[in-house]
């Protein structure tokens, strides 16, 4: 697998897919509503990605920045196989990814200003505490930090950070936890965790990380997630997500399709079957009235963007 994520018009995120998976999502482009992706890697560093832009019967456009305004290129071409040999070698990071393409360097003009934050240090260091917050949960993009840098101090009389000034907060921050977990090794706990859902998952069982906000809007909802032949349900919401990344173990609410007696017993025995084989506790007594809890854990959930 590649270690991209790879945005397509239709908003969906593709996360590490194969180099035979990112090809075909470069030959399907060119149609309605899907004209371009946009390739991050994993995890996202800010103005660092590669992007295509194609319509049918016209010529194709690929393009890569590497940082800075100044290092942001284009190149035109009529064959979809160069684009692809030249995402795969950028997304692998091989020398002389750039293959036979005609790259030109495009003016994107200077880069605005940001002028410095107008906070109190209270302010500051509510936000900043903030931030990191939603950061250690792990799921957040870069985007939805910054958009989440910008609105936290809002009032009803001011806005004191702009779009541009919550992008550099957020983009700073960011650094801070991608260095951080670098010194990471190995499988973490909430990577055990998503192997276990994707067994789950492969076994009939609607699995869901970090869905919608609370017990009642989730129990809701993930009837909608369902496919044919599911036989019962596992997720954990954001509380849950921020309640474990502060330290204090991930409860898992669940549940059966099938109203009949034990039937959502048995999908608890199989949510905590499959913990087991992943290499995490759960305290569960078997009683389908309460929720299942994944403790000892330890939060460290690397970030994708």
């Amino acid at each position: 697998m590649l270690d991209i994520n790879v945005r397509t018009e239709d908003g969906k995120q593709h996360v590490r897919v194969s180099a035979e998976e990112l090809a075909a999502l470069v030959r399907r482009i060119g149609g309605w509503d899907d004209h371009f992706l946009v390739v991050q890697r994993i995890p996202d560093l800010p103005d660092v990605f590669a992007q295509v832009w194609h319509k049918d019967g016209e010529e194709w456009t690929v393009e890569y920045r590497d940082g800075a305004a100044d290092r942001h290129f284009q190149a035109l071409t009529d064959s979809p196989e160069e684009v692809i040999a030249a995402l795969t070698g950028w997304s692998h990071g091989e020398d002389g990814w750039r293959g036979e393409l005609d790259w030109s360097l495009l003016d994107m003009g200077p880069a605005a200003e940001v002028p410095p934050l107008d906070l109190t240090d209270e302010e500051r260091g509510l936000l900043e505490s903030h931030v990191r917050e939603v950061l250690a949960a792990g799921y957040a993009s870069r985007a939805q930090l910054a958009e989440t840098a910008e609105e936290y101090l809002v009032t009803q009389d001011r806005r004191p950070l702009t779009r541009g000034q919550a992008e550099a907060l957020a983009d700073r921050l960011w650094m801070e936890r991608v260095a951080e977990q670098a010194a990471w090794r190995g499988e973490t706990d909430p990577e055990r965790l998503t192997r276990a859902f994707s067994a789950l998952e492969a076994a009939g069982i609607t699995a869901r990380e970090h869905f919608t906000c609370c017990r009642t809007c989730g129990d809701a909802e993930i009837g909608e997630e369902t496919v044919p032949g599911t036989r019962g349900f596992v997720y954990f919401h954001t509380q849950s997500t921020e309640s474990a990344a502060a330290g204090h173990g991930l409860t898992l609410l669940y549940g059966a399709f099938d109203d009949t007696e034990g039937a959502a017993a048995a999908v608890g025995r199989e949510v905590v079957a499959a913990l087991d084989a992943s290499g995490l506790r759960t305290d569960w007594d078997g009683d389908p009235r309460r929720v299942i809890t994944v403790t000892p854990l330890e939060w460290r959930r690397r970030l994708v963007g």
